[in-house]
């Protein structure tokens, strides 16, 4: 199962470096999304997948490690103020440049 997610990482990577090097503004900010969401599941991965008893300790031997959902969790929400943040960013750019494009907001090199 973790080859499957390794390889699913690696494809949501290969996406997300596709986007980010493109022209439009609003490709960018969702590559960045998605290199968020592919760091997600690869810590995710790299947690463990397998399946165990809840995490108490004493009731058994084997237990599920909490701490890499817990910093999930708390990536989740850092990586939605961020998503939130670069999408009015790129709005109010498109506002007031009535573009998203990155070569025409680039501007000229007498300025």
């Amino acid at each position: 199962m973790e080859i499957l997610m390794v390889l699913l990482v690696g494809l949501i990577f290969t996406v997300a470096t596709y986007l980010v090097l493109t022209k439009s503004l609003l490709r960018v900010v969702l590559g960045l999304v998605l290199f968020s969401h592919g760091a997600h599941t690869l810590i995710l991965t790299m947690g463990g997948l397998g399946t165990g008893d809840a995490p108490i300790l004493g009731a058994s031997e084997t237990y599920t490690d909490p701490l890499p959902q817990a910093l999930i969790l708390t990536a989740i929400v850092i990586s939605f103020g961020v998503t939130a943040f670069l999408l009015v960013m790129a709005y109010r750019t498109y506002k007031v440049h009535k573009t998203d494009d990155l070569d025409q907001l680039r501007g000229s090199s007498d300025e």
